[in-house]
C-alpha cells in the first residue's frame, strides 16, 4: 500500500512541477510586452518611500504611484520612438 502512495506522490509532484512559473519568466514576459517589471516598480516605490521621509503605512500608494509613473514613462518613450521612426 505504501508503494501506491509513493507513486501518487511522484505523479502529484510531476503535475505541480509542470505548473511552476519562474520569476525570470514573468519578468521576461513583462519586458516583451513593454510594461514595468515588478523589480522596477519595487525599486521606484522604495525611492518614493525614501522621498516621503521613510514614513510607514503608504506602501500600496507608493507601489501604485511607481507603477503609474513607470507606465507613463514607457508610453512617452514609445511615442517618441514612433516619432523618430517617422522622421527617418
Amino acid at each position: 500500500m505504501k508503494s501506491q502512495n509513493t507513486v501518487m506522490d511522484v505523479e502529484g509532484a510531476s503535475k505541480a512541477a509542470s505548473r511552476i512559473v519562474f520569476l525570470s519568466d514573468i519578468e521576461e514576459e513583462e519586458r516583451r510586452r513593454r510594461v514595468p517589471t515588478s523589480e522596477e516598480i519595487r525599486q521606484r516605490a522604495f525611492e518614493i518611500y525614501i522621498e516621503r521621509g521613510r514614513i510607514h503605512g503608504s506602501d500600496l500608494d507608493d507601489w501604485m504611484q511607481a507603477e503609474r509613473e513607470l507606465q507613463e514613462k514607457i508610453q512617452r518613450d514609445r511615442k517618441s520612438s514612433k516619432g523618430s521612426e517617422l522622421r527617418r
